[in-house]
């Protein structure tokens, strides 16, 4: 399974205790260089642009979906090919795969998409109003699996919170993990969180929804048996 970049000290001790995630150096290819400097003036918001209005970024008013780290992209430019009634706001700070998701949303040719190369907790404390995300999305990040390491986890009680705060009284917080034990830690933080409803009929875990698309590490885990468990809770 793949797993995105997330968090890299204790969650939110203080405003800025953590970022979302961990700086690892990987390939950069030249296609993604290129693709980078060629379309991030179509689909980038620079650090220094203000982010609000969000209009101002997509040229319209729709939904907004806003994805914590993802990864390469497949994922992102997908869910924006089937759903071009919403507006996809992308956070990820790992340049090639910010390279990636340029380039194959070129391709595909959507303009649903703005992306953000900036740490996710910055980006929500600063610079997204509240309740103004109708989905946010977390799909596989980083499961710490070390128990003296489950503090560096990125989805605990302060990040809920922060969360909770952007997201519109009615919309939808979805996470994916194949990691247990952090399955059900994120289990546990929302059932107990006032701000949260489960939307699974089970009151735990949900199959699959359609707009999550399968990736490739996922179809090698599943011929590998390895099971996924999805989280969908509705912000009160």
């Amino acid at each position: 399974m793949q797993h995105n970049p997330t968090a890299d000290e204790s969650p939110l001790r203080t405003h800025r205790a953590i970022c979302s995630f961990v700086r690892r150096q990987g390939r950069f290819t030249q296609g993604q260089q290129q693709a980078l400097q060629r379309y991030w003036p179509l689909m980038g918001i620079d650090d220094q642009l203000p982010l609000e209005p969000l209009t101002a970024h997509f040229g319209r008013e729709a939904p907004l979906v806003v994805e914590i780290g993802f990864g390469m992209g497949a994922s992102l430019v997908t869910q924006a090919c089937a759903q071009p009634h919403y507006n996809f706001l992308g956070i990820e700070v790992h340049l090639p795969g910010v390279g990636a998701c340029l380039a194959a949303a070129q391709q595909a040719g959507v303009t649903n998409i703005r992306v953000i190369k900036q740490d996710a907790v910055l980006v929500l404390t600063e610079r997204l109003a509240d309740q103004v995300v109708d989905r946010l999305q977390l799909f596989f990040p980083d499961p710490w699996p070390k128990a003296r390491h489950h503090k560096r986890r990125l989805v605990q009680r302060p990040f809920i919170d922060l969360l909770q705060r952007k997201l519109k009284v009615g919309g939808l917080l979805h996470l994916a993990t194949d990691w247990y034990p952090y399955a059900q830690q994120m289990l546990d933080s929302l059932q107990t969180h006032s701000g949260y409803q489960n939307v699974a009929a089970t009151g735990e875990y949900l199959p699959r929804p359609a707009w999550r698309p399968l990736t490739k590490f996922e179809r090698r885990g599943h011929r590998l048996g390895h099971d996924v468990w999805d989280l969908l809770f509705q912000r009160l």
